[in-house]
């Protein structure tokens, strides 16, 4: 009996999942072949398998689909849909050539149902045409730091051109996240889709009517959750890519080819050991800044030859029980006198390993004046008379 009761407990744990700080382990078990848990405080990978291997992300495309319809298109923009849209293979919405739809709705087909024609539909809106709008997703990628990330088509579909292969990284993808719900102006917007569980919509002329429900299962999972988008092609596997808050921690977390048919929970399973992992080992610490030791820095032409430095105030970042926080000072390049107390006179660096974190001013304790002509001349009078 006492054996039952034991197997018992094991198989609900199993089923209904842990709360995510009981599953946390030193090293999380991933079916993923490229994986990332990235801070989206400062865009720090905390966890990284394969971070930087260059993987098809199938729909977790529709993000920077997403992001630029809501920074360049007007949500009351009607589409007319195009025949190439209605081409769009499965998952699809089912739209007509010849339709027409305010641009709004066919974000939420896009992104809570992952239809493949309303991402086109939606790129020929806002870019002109679907190749304009990979030139605009790869000019964004290039605008917030993605080297290796490549955008041919606007719903993921797999794809090859002379560029080169439709592709990601985990880190990169993560960051891409990252930007989406914490740097672009329409972080809030892009949020409230992406949190939506059901949307009903018509087209303009009131003929033909849909509901979407949102597949990204977290949701209703965990609390804290603020976007995600799951994605499955032949080539690509199972992806995913979520930002989550975790208690006061925030976390953003990447999976590229994550198995394939019939292994669509290893995505949600992943997500959870990453999360576990992330709120497990690391934590909040306070850095105060004042008090730092600052070398003497030169200043040229001054009456005194160098200058001290202070730095104030403090910041909170996630870190294990093994990092430290160090800090490199930088002086202004060609400090000339005069310098006045409070005047910025470098940055204090601040990084974790090789990760630069931030950049904090430093000003001038005391004020030194400039050599002038009466220090000229006593100069020469002491070494005359002395």
């Amino acid at each position: 009996m006492k054996n039952c009761i034991i197997y018992m407990l094991v198989m609900v744990i199993a089923i209904c999942g842990c709360p995510v700080s009981a599953c946390a382990a030193e090293e999380p078990e991933l079916y993923a072949r490229a994986a990332v848990l990235m801070d989206a405080d400062t865009g720090r990978v905390l966890y990284g398998r394969a971070p930087d291997e260059a993987l098809p992300m199938a729909s977790t495309t529709k993000i920077m689909t997403l992001i630029l319809a809501l920074e360049y298109g007007n949500p009351d923009d009607v589409v007319t849909v195009s025949s190439y849209a209605a081409k769009m293979p499965e998952v699809r919405l089912g739209l007509h050539a010849g339709d027409r739809y305010v641009l709004q709705d066919l974000l939420y087909s896009m992104m809570l149902e992952s239809h493949n024609d309303s991402a086109c539909a939606v790129a020929e809106q806002v870019g002109g045409s679907v190749e304009a709008f990979a030139q605009m997703m790869n000019r964004k990628a290039a605008e917030i730091g993605l080297h290796d990330t490549y955008f041919i088509t606007p719903n993921g579909l797999d794809a090859e051109d002379a560029g080169g292969v439709h592709h990601t990284t985990a880190r990169e993808l993560a960051q891409l996240m990252r930007y989406c719900v914490t740097q672009s102006e329409q972080k809030e917007a892009f949020q409230a889709i992406c949190q939506t569980r059901q949307y009903t919509f018509a087209s303009c002329d009131g003929t033909r009517q849909f509901t979407v429900y949102n597949k990204n299962a977290l949701l209703d999972r965990m609390d804290g959750v603020l976007a995600g988008k799951t994605g499955f092609t032949g080539n690509a596997g199972y992806c995913y890519v979520a930002a989550v808050n975790v208690g006061e921690k925030h976390f953003i977390v990447a999976l590229l080819a994550c198995g394939w048919p019939h292994n669509r929970h290893y995505k949600w399973a992943d997500t959870r050991a990453l999360l576990a992992y992330g709120d497990a080992n690391y934590e909040y610490r306070e850095i105060k800044l004042a008090g730092v030791q600052i070398p003497a820095i030169p200043v040229a032409d001054g009456l005194e030859p160098t200058i001290s430095g202070t730095c104030e105030g403090k910041f909170t970042v996630l870190l294990s029980d093994s990092e430290t926080v160090q800090q490199r000072f930088v002086p202004e390049s060609g400090l000339t006198a005069p310098v006045a107390r409070g005047d910025m006179v470098g940055t204090l660096q601040v990084s974790i390993g090789d990760t630069r974190l931030a950049g904090y001013p430093v000003y001038a304790a005391e004020t030194v004046d400039k050599k002038n002509f009466s220090y000229y001349i006593g100069t020469v009078f002491d070494a005359f008379f002395y």
